[in-house]
């Protein structure tokens, strides 16, 4: 064969996999949650973790750089005002029916209390003009996926036990515990985690703690400026590990708590609690939304992968975070009876399960900040 034919051979034609980018923090962008649906899917998938405020500031400021943003509804009034994100339209979401009246109307019924605060209802659908609203259209802004409430966890050696003790957000105040004290670095919970503190204290009385006036806010930031004088505060955390790493080495006797953290706990278990406060929970609501570049195959692609979270999986993987899915009767099909019964219907466990509790760290911790 001549140079000349060999130069003409044809070159064996190579097809990119298809690649989904995901952007999100470590509630959610869990590597057995990629895998199974990169598995399921038949393309690949790259998730990016950050930190509340880093991924919240990417998401609006630099919406070519991913596809899927998941995070929460508080987090996405930035987002959407900035315009980086599209509408999802329910019509393609075959699992939107069994979706939960949680997020819809803001209760598991009509008849159930409503909470105070920025609920997903209240900017689950895009309204005519393109603003956030409660009223149904066919166009969401955000697929509802995963949620929970949340408290804060203490040290009861300090606080006590027994039957008689009556947990208070007021303990994120408390002078028992002057010194390790920690908060979320997050605004938009470790803020009002010390707003429910104050307010529980009757040191501030908010007329609407999930809307608080300039005043308001002032009077808070104040108050905390004063403990923090004091000495009140032994530092923040951002992710579950630093959560884990505070309590474990006996920093704190009291501070924002995510329910996988107390899985990671080794040394601290048997003392570090999870209160359930008198004034009752933080609740948040995540889900996963469409960046406005998206179209044709790479849009259908992120449907696809929205679609797939509400297919089960996902949400039975979520159970075993200590957290919820929209639409639990898909997610019971990937639990046990024994888990199904633990997470959903309340039962005593059957058996040590804390095996399955875990909270991988982000791709990059950031050190525990000291006030």
């Amino acid at each position: 064969m001549t140079d000349e034919a060999k130069s003409t051979l044809a070159t064996p034609l190579v097809v990119p996999r298809r690649k989904l980018r995901v952007l999100g923090t470590s509630i959610t962008l869990l590597d057995p949650v990629r895998q199974r649906a990169r598995a399921d899917l038949g393309f690949d998938i790259d998730f990016e973790k950050m930190d509340f405020l880093t991924c919240q500031r990417r998401a609006a400021m630099e919406p070519e750089s991913y596809d899927v943003y998941e995070q929460c509804f508080h987090n996405l009034d930035i987002v959407w005002f900035w315009g980086a994100l599209q509408p999802i339209d329910i019509g393609r979401v075959p699992e939107w029916d069994n979706v939960s009246d949680l997020v819809k109307l803001g209760g598991v019924s009509k008849y159930a209390g409503r909470g105070r605060g920025d609920a997903p209802a209240k900017k689950l659908y895009v309204q005519p003009g393109g603003f956030l609203g409660p009223k149904p259209t066919r166009y969401i802004s955000m697929l509802p996926t995963v949620h929970n409430m949340d408290s804060f966890g203490y040290d009861a050696r300090v606080f006590g036990t027994g039957p008689d003790i009556r947990p208070s957000w007021a303990w994120l105040l408390d002078r028992r515990a002057k010194g390790r004290i920690a908060l979320v670095d997050e605004p938009a919970i470790g803020l009002f985690d010390a707003a429910l503190a104050a307010e529980a204290t009757g040191e501030i009385e908010f007329a609407d703690v999930g809307n608080m006036t300039i005043e308001e806010i002032n009077a808070l930031m104040s108050l905390l400026e004063d403990r923090r004088v004091e000495g009140y505060f032994c530092g923040t955390w951002r992710d579950g590990v630093e959560a884990a790493d505070l309590a474990e080495r006996g920093a704190v006797a009291v501070q924002s708590m995510w329910s996988p953290v107390y899985g990671r706990l080794d040394k601290a278990r048997p003392h570090f609690v999870e209160s359930a406060p008198a004034e009752g929970y933080r609740a948040w609501h995540g889900g996963g939304s469409l960046s406005r570049h998206l179209r044709g195959a790479e849009l259908d692609m992120a449907y696809e992968y929205l679609n797939w979270w509400l297919s089960g999986y996902a949400g039975a993987v979520m159970a075993r975070q200590g957290y919820y899915i929209s639409n639990p009767q898909r997610a019971r099909e990937w639990l046990t009876p024994e888990e199904w019964a633990y997470w959903y219907e309340g039962a005593a466990a059957t058996h040590d399960g804390a095996a399955c509790l875990s909270f991988p760290s982000n791709v990059a911790t950031q050190p525990v900040e000291q006030f």
